[in-house]
């Protein structure tokens, strides 16, 4: 069988061999919003998790869909199993990268801030505890977790016996829930927290900005050695508050625009109405404790047009 690229939904991908409609090529587009939020999840990275699915559909594209009775934890053992494989050599590309490595930002549609459970697995400040995971313990989180699959399920995916993901999963869940944010926070508690911070970046007001920073505010930034970004976290109300103050510097050049990234409130800096910088947020008790401001143009292609997350 020739090589055929991945087929994708809405966007012109091929549907169809000859005349007749490709019964494979169905049931992956019709699963590949749900593949694609298993990728990016384990991965951090779009751009990687496409790649996973264009691997995915190469595999799928050489099964007899009638030789397989539940085509949905087919395609999704199949892309865990290539998403497995692809973590382990962006964790080896991670350890030369320059600055921190924050996740490529999505910017998603209204249906996502509303699966509560989905948008909070897909938040910066989440999808960065499950850095911390290992690849196994990562992939058996995502597919129990947020995705629901049984144990024996998750075992067939990840290659170990549901006995041991059982394990594996009580493990990361109590990885999870000791790094997590603590705390429940609404769309509207964190739109509210934006907005005051966006009003206090355009007039210039420091106070103002120290107003609705915690004390203990953490500020990340990823520029990939590409554009300019801090190399190092900047902690505490002062600091960060004084290197975001440098946006009004920009004048009219500048825009902030709120926008929907990762299911959570989010900005988006414009330069000249080029995107300069995405700005997703961590709130609690209505202030802003982390800020993750990603530059590296690699990374910002994403936050155009919304990207669908399906669980």
């Amino acid at each position: 069988m020739g090589e055929r690229s991945a087929p994708t939904k809405g966007t012109g991908g091929p549907l169809a061999r000859g005349s007749r409609t490709d019964s494979a090529t169905e049931a992956f587009v019709t699963h590949r919003n749900l593949l694609f939020t298993v990728a990016y999840e384990m991965l951090g990275s779009a751009a990687d998790a496409e790649d996973v699915l264009q691997e995915t559909w190469m595999r799928w594209a050489g099964v007899a869909p009638g030789t397989v009775h539940d085509q949905r934890a087919y395609l999704v053992r199949i892309t865990t199993r290539q998403a497995l494989g692809r973590l382990r050599a962006l964790r080896r590309r991670k350890e030369s990268y320059v600055g921190p490595w924050l996740p490529e930002p999505l910017l998603t549609m209204p249906d996502v801030a509303e699966d509560v459970e989905l948008a909070d697995s897909v938040s910066m400040a989440m999808l960065l505890v499950l850095e911390t995971l290992a690849p196994t313990e990562r992939a058996v989180f995502v597919l129990r977790e947020v995705f629901g699959l049984e144990y024996g399920e998750i075992a067939e995916a990840v290659g170990k016996s549901p006995a041991a993901v059982r394990q594996i999963a009580h493990r990361a869940r109590a990885h999870v829930a000791a790094r997590r944010p603590r705390g429940v926070v609404s769309p509207a508690e964190a739109r509210d927290a934006l907005a005051a911070f966006r009003r206090a970046i355009e007039t210039g007001d420091l106070q103002s900005l120290l107003d609705i920073l915690a004390p203990d505010a953490v500020l990340l930034g990823d520029g990939g050695g590409v554009v300019q970004a801090v190399l190092d976290p900047v902690t505490g109300a002062g600091p960060v508050a004084e290197l975001v103050a440098g946006l009004g510097r920009f004048g009219a050049a500048a825009s902030l625009q709120p926008a929907q990234v990762n299911g959570w409130p989010a900005l988006i800096l414009r330069l000249d109405g080029r995107i300069d910088t995405v700005m997703a947020v961590r709130v609690a008790d209505g202030l802003i404790t982390g800020l993750y401001a990603v530059r590296n143009p690699e990374k910002l292609t994403r936050v155009e047009r919304p990207t669908p997350l399906r669980r």
